[in-house]
C-alpha cells in the first residue's frame, strides 16, 4: 500500500508499516525536533507541518494517524474531542472528506474506550459509517513482543476490506507467568507512590514522555538481585523496538522523552501491516450484538454502514514473541537516586496503597545501599524526584 501519515511522531507506526512492505509518501508533524527525528527515519520523503493547513491528501491507500491522546488520557483533562489537543482528530475526517482514502488506521490510548463510556469511539464509528467505511478496532499490548505493559487502542476503517480480518487475524493467550519478587523483575512509576504505582511484573509500565509532575524519566524497575534502576533513553528506545539513538535527531532529552512516551511500539505496528498484506479472519472468535446505546464500549468491536455493531471477545495479544527478560533490555539503567527513592518512599508512607510483601522493604533497602555508597549529600546532582 501507498500510506501517509498524520501526527506522525517520530514515524514509529509507519516505520512498522513500510517493515511489511508499504510505501511512505508522505508525512505531517507540527513538532519541530520530531520533523528532525522523521526527516532522518524516511530520508526523500515530504513532511508538511500542520494538518490544520493542509487541503487534501495524495493518492494512496492507507492513511495512518495516531491523534493526540492528551484529552482521552488518563492523565489529561479528560475532554476528548472537545478539547483542543485530541479534537484534531476531526482533521482527519475532514481531510478524507477531500480526498478520498480507501483505508484508514487510527492508534490512541486504551482510555478512549473507557472515558465518558465510550462516547469518543461512538464518535468515530458513526463518522466512518456515514462515510461508507466498515470499521473494527481492538485495544493490544506491547507485551506481545517486548517486555513493556502498552495497551494501545487501533481502529481501522475501509471502503475496499473488511477491517476484522485485519485486526482480529490472530490471537493467543495470556501466557500469565508466575511472579515471585525477589526472584522476578517489575517494573514501576518512582514518581508516584500515594496512589498510582503502574506495577508491572517482569516488565515496565508503559513508556512516558513525563512524569505527572513533567519530569522527562523512565520508570523504575526492581532486579531480582535487589537492584533498583530508573531506565534510560536507550533503554526506553529498545523497549519501543526501536535501535538505540533513533531519536537522537530530536536533540534534547526532554524531546527525545516525549518523541519515545508518544511512539506507537513498532513490533505491533508491523504485525499491523503485515495484516494488511495478508489477512484472514481469526475463526471461532466469540462475538455478540452491541447495545443500541452501550454504557461502556468493549476492547474489541466492529461494525458499518448497515450492519449491526458487534462486540469481539478477543485478547490484547495477537502473538507472543520470545524474549530475554527484561534486564536484557535496560543495559543504560542507572541506580535510583537516593533523593528519588526518598521521594518514592514519603509518598508511599502518606498514601494508602496496599504494596507486594516486601516491596517496600526492597526499596528501603536500595536507599542504604545508595547511601552507603555515595554518601547522603551525593544526592545533590540527583534528578528532583
Amino acid at each position: 500500500m501507498r500510506t501517509v501519515g498524520l501526527f506522525a511522531g517520530s514515524g514509529a507506526l509507519e516505520a512498522g508499516l513500510a517493515r511489511s512492505g508499504h510505501d511512505c509518501e508522505l508525512l505531517c508533524e507540527i513538532a519541530e525536533p520530531a520533523r528532525r527525528v522523521l526527516s532522518a527515519r524516511f530520508p526523500g520523503v515530504a513532511i508538511e507541518r500542520d494538518v490544520s493547513l493542509m487541503r487534501h491528501l495524495p493518492p494512496a491507500d492507507l492513511l495512518s494517524a495516531g491523534f493526540p491522546c492528551q484529552d482521552v488520557s488518563l492523565s489529561g483533562p479528560k475532554e476528548g474531542f472537545d478539547g483542543a489537543r485530541s479534537g484534531l482528530v476531526r482533521e482527519i475526517f475532514r481531510l478524507i472528506d477531500a480526498s478520498p482514502m480507501p483505508t484508514v488506521l487510527l492508534e490512541n490510548v486504551a482510555n478512549i474506550v473507557r472515558l465518558h463510556g465510550g462516547r469518543w469511539v461512538e464518535i468515530l464509528a458513526r463518522a466512518f459509517e456515514e462515510r461508507g467505511y466498515r470499521w473494527a478496532y481492538r485495544i493490544v499490548d506491547a507485551r506481545a513482543a517486548l517486555p513493556q505493559r502498552r495497551e494501545r487502542f487501533f481502529m481501522l476503517a475501509s471502503r475496499c476490506l473488511d477491517p476484522a480480518e485485519v485486526l482480529f487475524a490472530d490471537e493467543v493467550p495470556d501466557p500469565a507467568v508466575p511472579f515471585c519478587l525477589g526472584r522476578d523483575a517489575v517494573g514501576f512509576y518512582w514518581t508516584r507512590g500515594a496512589s498510582g504505582l503502574g506495577w508491572a511484573p517482569h516488565c515496565t509500565p508503559p513508556i512516558q514522555g513525563g512524569s505527572a509532575k513533567g519530569i522527562p524519566s523512565g520508570p523504575a524497575v526492581l532486579l531480582p538481585d535487589g537492584r533498583l534502576v530508573r531506565i534510560a533513553l536507550g533503554d526506553a528506545e529498545r523497549l519501543q523496538g526501536m535501535t538505540v539513538g533513533a531519536t537522537e535527531p530530536a536533540g534534547g532529552d526532554g524531546s527525545r522523552w516525549r518523541i519515545v512516551g508518544n511512539a506507537v511500539t513498532l513490533p505491533i505496528a508491523e504485525w499491523i501491516g503485515g495484516r494488511l498484506a495478508c489477512h484472514g479472519r481469526l475463526a471461532g472468535v466469540p462475538e455478540r450484538p452491541m447495545d443500541v446505546t452501550p454504557r461502556t464500549w468493549p476492547r474489541a468491536a466492529r461494525g458499518g454502514p448497515g450492519t449491526p455493531r458487534m462486540c469481539v471477545e478477543i485478547g490484547a495479544l495477537p502473538f507472543w514473541r520470545d524474549r530475554l527478560p527484561i534486564s536484557a533490555f535496560i543495559g543504560d539503567a542507572q541506580p535510583l537516586s537516593a533523593r528519588a527513592t526518598r521521594g518514592f518512599l514519603a509518598r508511599a508512607d502518606r498514601g494508602r496503597m496496599n504494596f507486594a510483601p516486601g516491596f517496600l522493604d526492597a526499596v528501603r533497602a536500595h536507599l542504604r545501599a545508595v547511601e552507603k555508597d555515595c554518601g547522603a549529600g551525593a544526592d545533590l546532582f540527583d534528578l528532583a524526584a
